[in-house]
């Protein structure tokens, strides 16, 4: 399919596509908008973010919605805010020559009388987050009966972020009769589980293969010492002077203190967090899409529900805990037809999750050099020269001030004047990077070697510790549970996450790593609020399941070691002191005992 104008859409809605630049389809859109407007089946439909899924499901839709019904015939469920308010504002551009349709964004962190005067006022389209959606239908202001359509957005972020119960509640309120679309970037078990159970025999087409990576992002690893990792950061920034991405930081903590850093030293950076009002997270994401941010730092919570189609890059700072996560972190670069890089910073420890996340994403990583302090001080002036050779002159509004100048500068030859605009300009980076260290790490040899050293060192790391971690110097400020919920009670680490920040007792916990298991799982917390974490939750009934938290006792590296050398050599002589207790005459009879057994 060639152009929009083949499809057979309404002239009101082409004309409105033509205004916004549409021309041709995308892969998704020439699969979906087809399938759509001729059967009344259902679709499962799986895309990378920003591959046009929004026109995807919404132009079938705004070509069989009846204009003179204003009942909810269309509903459309987003993962966040964000998200649902720019399907919202894109449907309204879809339809903007059709004055009879009303499309309703239903969202927290707004007025609730406010939208709920526009439900009672009516409208065909509702485009809704699953927590106020539930809050409507409890108070009866949001009608789902007489609905023709349901579409899932996004649907894998929405159970990632733990809105399991809230999506089988709001399905459970949708007629039997209805044509359901589900929108995915991956297709997880808990996709395929929803899938079989609220639609009849969907049919499936991609856009790309399942879980895989965005094909116009090139994904590069660095390895430093954990200590190098912010200094790495900003040399990636400062060799790439039109940088305009986001970094992904692991805690909310992270987040804020490498935001802070970069400030402090002069980046055109900020953060985005849990602890943002609304407010002030809207201020930095009109900062991020006007471009007058650089450099945005977030949590993959507070990130979900970003729509920028021009990021160069996407920057992993700590690497997600469930590999899933990083598909959707690089699919924010390379959208729109442009080119993205997405690079993951790592110690040589983690080299490994590298090799779990290229068989995820059917890609290859690149490994990369930190850049040296000479190489980034060239690339820099380059590019200040660049930047100059392109400033357009305004003759008119200086040449009063031309005469004074040259005068001034009279006794400057013109390589003089060049060196001293530079030094004005650049003296900074210069003197910064003057003798810089180089920050690769090398204590590693081939990729291949360090990935079985890595290997067997995660091996003794769960065997000591109870369980696969990435501890650098997390161990530090972070206490380590058990919990005795895991994938069979429907926990993940969203709703973990939700059961901590419940605890009234403790008001925005740094929670740390989480480790899904199937019948238990890991989780660290603030060792400040190690107490009342085991005192609130212990007891505490889930789905059915009394909680049980204990800390997972760390055993030392140096008593791991003599176990396996057999002690200390003072100590392999006598029973009684290895075992804290009993007599040599103990100790022989038990031996004896064990070889009259062994010879029977």
């Amino acid at each position: 399919m060639e152009t929009f104008a083949e499809l057979g859409l309404k002239e009101e809605v082409n004309e409105a596509l033509k205004d916004l630049g549409f021309e041709k389809p995308t892969p998704i859109q020439a699969q979906a908008i087809p399938h759509l407007l001729t059967t009344g089946g259902d679709l499962v439909a799986l895309a990378q973010t920003g591959t046009g899924k929004t026109a995807a499901f919404s132009l079938p839709i705004i070509e069989q919605v009846d204009l003179n019904e204003k009942t909810v015939q269309a509903f459309i469920l987003s993962p966040t805010r964000e998200l649902c308010l720019q399907i919202a504002k894109d449907i309204q551009k879809f339809t903007k020559n059709l004055r009879k349709i009303k499309t309703i964004p239903v969202y927290g962190g707004a007025r609730i009388d406010t939208q709920i005067k526009e439900l009672l006022a009516g409208g065909q389209i509702v485009v809704g987050t699953p927590g106020r959606v539930c809050d409507m239908i409890r108070r009866k202001k949001l009608d789902l009966s007489h609905l023709k359509w349901v579409v899932l957005d996004e649907a894998d972020e929405m159970l990632s972020m733990g809105f399991k119960d809230e999506l089988d509640f709001i399905l459970e309120t949708t007629p039997d009769e209805k044509q359901t679309l589900l929108f995915s970037a991956t297709m997880p078990k808990e996709i395929a589980r929803i899938a079989k159970r609220y639609m009849t025999n969907p049919h499936e087409i991609a856009a790309g293969e399942k879980n895989s990576g965005a094909k116009n992002v090139t994904h590069i690893y660095y390895t430093m010492q954990h200590r190098n990792k912010y200094q790495a950061l900003k040399r990636i920034a400062d060799v790439n002077p039109n940088i305009y991405s986001i970094v992904f930081c692991r805690t909310r903590r992270e987040t804020k203190e490498v935001a802070d850093m970069l400030v402090q030293d002069g980046y055109n950076a900020d953060a985005l967090h849990g602890d943002l009002s609304q407010a002030q997270r809207d201020v930095v994401m009109h900062r991020l899409r006007s471009k007058r941010l650089q450099i945005l730092v977030a949590t993959d919570v507070a990130a979900r529900g970003i729509d920028v189609d021009s990021l160069t890059h996407v920057i992993n700072f700590s690497l997600p805990d469930q590999i899933e996560a990083y598909t959707h972190r690089s699919g924010r670069t390379g959208r729109a037809g442009n080119k993205g890089i997405s690079i993951v910073l790592v110690t040589n420890r983690e080299t490994h999750k590298i090799r779990q996340i290229e068989r995820k994403i059917g890609k290859e990583f690149e490994k990369g050099v930190i850049p040296k302090g000479r190489e980034i001080c060239e690339i820099r002036l380059m590019s200040l020269i660049e930047g100059l050779k392109q400033v357009e002159v305004d003759e008119e509004n200086i040449k009063e001030f031309l005469p004074a100048i040259y005068e001034n500068l009279n006794d400057l030859s013109k390589e003089d004047v060049i060196k001293k605009f530079v030094s004005v300009e650049f003296n900074r980076i210069l003197s910064y990077y003057k003798g810089a260290r180089d920050l690769n790490d090398s204590s590693g040899g081939s990729r291949e070697r360090d990935r079985n050293k890595n290997d067997r060192r995660d091996k003794r790391d769960r065997r000591d510790r109870g369980g696969d971690r990435n501890y650098d110097d997390d161990h530090l400020k972070y206490a380590r549970f058990h919990i005795n919920l895991g994938q069979k009670n429907n926990i993940n680490p969203a709703r973990l996450m939700g059961m901590i920040n419940d605890i009234p007792e403790i008001s925005k916990v740094e929670i740390g790593q989480i480790e899904i298991f199937k019948k238990f799982s890991f989780f660290d917390v603030d060792k400040e609020y190690k107490a009342q974490i085991e005192k609130a939750l212990n007891g505490q009934d889930f789905d059915g399941a009394t909680i049980v938290v204990e800390p997972v006792k760390e055993r030392p590296k140096s008593k791991s070691r003599d176990r396996k050398r057999g002690g200390d050599r003072s100590d392999r002589g006598g029973y009684k002191k290895r075992r804290g207790g009993g007599s040599d005459r103990a100790h022989r009879a038990k031996r004896d005992g064990f070889k009259k057994k062994r010879r029977r």
